[in-house]
């Protein structure tokens, strides 16, 4: 596990080096300059991966990469699986106290409102009216390109150091234990952006905790997505289309806040206990060759 600790440990300190340089520069997360340094941060823990495993220890960096590009239908299911995702993410945001359905999207200009005057809020309203189609369709289009193109680009940054660095030194421990592992990893390496405003700026500390959460239960949607397609392109797919289609249900529902609802609230959390309870099932009584239970199966042998 040397390995590992040096991973880690690089990718915190750059990681946490990189919020402060920033924030110390007059950085805020509300700002244009902070997409290009959230873009930097998702490619620290490939930089941090390729220094552990190529400088310090002298190691192939394609022990872990598994960058094939060979299609299989798991790449198909990396894009359409988020969008289930998201509609779990509506209904549940739904059930929470005093959200409503607004297709008119009143709910989503009331949000901008914090942040955008008035007449800005007029304009976009006016904007989006003028559109041939819902906004929401729309949307969802884009999050399907985005999805295998410029999302995948940048969530590989994070899928090679997690799906691929991680995943490879944690072979041995089994898909449910190396999950956890990773989601616990992963979600402590978000605290420094969480704090800065992502995802939660209403409840930042609160936020640190929901986003662990959130990342513990990624992390088998993810990984098995990884593992059956035998490529961290795939999974920089999944991981890059749930980021992009992530804000859907927010379009249409009034009400709530973000550690409610959303793909990153509440709502969303149990969107992913779903997903989750459905891969394990698909995996126990549906698939082929096993992923999961095969490594269950293991360790009971094992121990």
């Amino acid at each position: 596990m040397k390995r590992v600790s040096y991973f880690v440990a690089i990718t915190y300190a750059l990681s946490l080096s990189l919020i402060l340089g920033f924030y110390f520069s007059g950085g805020r997360w509300n700002i244009s300059s902070a997409y290009i340094v959230a873009t930097i941060y998702m490619y620290i823990p490939l930089l941090s991966a390729v220094l552990v495993q190529r400088f310090v220890f002298k190691r192939s960096i394609n022990e872990f990469l598994a960058t094939s590009f060979k299609f299989n239908r798991w790449f198909v299911l990396a894009s359409i699986l988020p969008f289930i995702a998201c509609v779990l993410t509506f209904l549940f945001s739904l059930e929470m106290p005093g959200v409503g359905f607004t297709p008119d999207m009143s709910g989503l200009f009331e949000r901008y409102l914090k942040s955008m005057s008035p007449e800005q809020v007029d304009k976009l309203r006016d904007q989006m009216s003028r559109l041939p189609l819902h906004p929401l369709l729309i949307t969802a289009v884009q999050a399907i390109f985005a999805g295998f193109t410029v999302n995948a680009f940048a969530a590989f940054g994070e899928e090679a150091g997690w799906r691929g660095f991680l995943q490879h030194e944690f072979r041995n421990f089994g898909f449910l234990k190396t999950s956890f592992l990773i989601g616990i990893i992963w979600g402590i390496w978000h605290a420094p952006i969480i704090l800065m405003g992502h995802n939660y700026p209403d409840h930042r500390v609160p936020g640190v905790f929901m986003m662990i959460l959130v990342c513990l239960l990624l992390s088998p949607f993810f990984s098995y997505i990884r593992l059956k397609s035998g490529s961290t392109i795939a999974a920089s797919i999944v991981h890059g289309t749930f980021n992009a289609a992530a804000g859907l249900p927010l379009l249409v529902i009034k009400g709530g806040s973000d550690l409610t609802v959303g793909a990153m609230g509440i709502a969303g959390i149990l969107a992913l206990v779903v997903i989750d309870i459905g891969i394990l099932i698909y995996d126990r009584y549906f698939a082929k060759e096993k992923v999961i239970f095969k490594s269950l199966q293991f360790n009971a042998q094992v121990n």
